[in-house]
């Protein structure tokens, strides 16, 4: 199961809840608390997207504006000689600090990203398909995001 999911720009992660026995979730990214639950796991996206579908529909019957997740700016904490030797490099490139940050925050994402993809690759190639029992052999750890990323849900692991 995919523990994240997105519906309409909201965003949540679920969680289990061993004492409860119960799938639970909230929306994150909200000043608004907004949670559901559910004791069936083929239920708890559903619920998921009626508990945002429920925020919205009364955000509106109160005529209250809906929070935005992400609105794209937040605070970050640094060590100040970092936060220094980051000002001076967007100063050096005739940037703003924003933009740098920006920039580096997207060339992390999209850098470990392109890793995985290639992490899995590399583990897919080195798979003898025509015989079942070396796929043994992979941790089925290292492969998380497999049937995403490279098999679009095909994939054999046992």
């Amino acid at each position: 199961m995919n523990n994240v999911y997105e519906y309409k720009g909201y965003l949540t992660k679920i969680e289990f809840s061993a004492i409860d026995n119960v799938l639970h979730g909230k929306i994150e990214g909200i000043n608004d608390l907004v949670t559901f639950e559910s004791n069936n796991i083929s239920e708890i996206e559903q619920e998921f997207h009626n508990a945002v579908d429920d925020y919205l529909a009364l955000c509106e019957e109160l005529g209250q504006e809906p929070d935005k997740t992400y609105k794209g700016s937040f605070n970050v904490r640094i060590h100040p000689s970092l936060h220094r030797k980051v000002s001076l490099q967007a100063i050096k490139n005739g940037e703003s600090l924003n933009s740098l940050v920006e920039k580096a925050l997207t060339s992390y994402v999209e850098d470990s990203t392109q890793r995985k993809v290639d992490e899995i690759w590399t583990l897919v190639s080195a798979m003898d398909y025509s015989n079942k029992t070396s796929y043994t052999s992979v941790n089925s750890s290292s492969i998380v995001g497999l049937d995403s990323y490279c098999l679009g849900g095909y994939g054999y692991v046992q």
